[in-house]
């Protein structure tokens, strides 16, 4: 039991400072006006960021086509990581919600071209509705 104790003590030094660890907020120009939560938030150096959906930035319109809205929804994610100095490297674990669980090879071609290996863990959902006529959202969690 003794050789443990070192381990023990640095695991619990490891989380107490984890946990102190200041908060810190990301919020490139333009985003999340006036809505109730944050784009992302800096906890030491692991980085939190909210679903996105693919949205046009400029307009607020919903494309028809699909690989266009994963793909804004996945340069939305990105915006928060360069604001964050982070890379889509950096991204430990996504959350994928989709309306419609038949295009997911859809998402997957394009979810494939933004995440090098190795790639991120990942949980896709497929949900009854999301805000609006999206049809994706995604949100995601780096570590530097």
């Amino acid at each position: 039991m003794r050789p443990l104790l070192p381990l023990v003590l640095a695991l619990l030094v490891s989380a107490g400072a984890s946990a102190g660890a200041e908060r810190k907020v990301i919020r490139p120009e333009g985003y999340n006006r006036g809505l109730p939560f944050t784009p992302g938030i800096l906890v030491g150096d692991t980085l939190y960021i909210a679903g996105f959906s693919g949205e046009d930035p400029q307009t607020g319109a919903v494309p028809r086509d699909f690989e266009t809205e994963v793909k804004q929804a996945l340069e939305k994610i990105g915006v928060i990581l360069k604001a964050a100095n982070m890379r889509y490297s950096d991204v430990v674990s996504v959350q994928v919600y989709l309306t419609d669980m038949k295009l997911f090879e859809r998402m997957n071609a394009v979810y494939r071209a933004y995440f090098p290996e190795p790639r991120p863990t990942r949980t896709i959902v497929g949900v009854a509705q999301l805000i609006g006529p999206s049809r994706i959202e995604i949100t995601a969690t780096a570590q530097r």
